[in-house]
């Protein structure tokens, strides 16, 4: 996955499928982690761990943590997160897509 700058990345493997040089854990994976926990109805404990990751500039997280405020009925603040993300998107298609998110959440 890379977010919009190209900064963040999948980690680089070797041939036998060992990362090369990258910790154990790198800030995509932990956004990914979020998701999966929030499926399991942990939203809480998932928006918590988004909250920490350091990916201001990746519109995957921004779309992740609306997501999850809107889960929780923290509508205002879903909104915001997701005119966040809609700053950042360079895709058509996902763009398409958060602002049809946002427009739901019209007051």
């Amino acid at each position: 996955m890379t977010c919009t700058d190209g900064t963040v990345k999948e980690p680089a493997h070797d041939a036998g499928g060992g990362r090369l040089g990258a910790p154990h854990s790198t800030a995509v994976v932990e956004l990914n982690h979020a998701a999966a926990l929030a499926e399991t109805s942990d939203v809480r404990t998932a928006l918590e761990l988004v909250d920490r990751l350091d990916l201001d500039h990746c519109h995957y997280l921004h779309a992740t943590r609306a997501e999850l405020l809107r889960r929780l009925d923290r509508l205002d603040d879903a909104r915001s997160a997701y005119r966040r993300a809609l700053e950042l998107v360079h895709s058509h298609a996902q763009r398409r897509f958060l602002e049809g998110r946002l427009k739901e959440l019209a007051p």
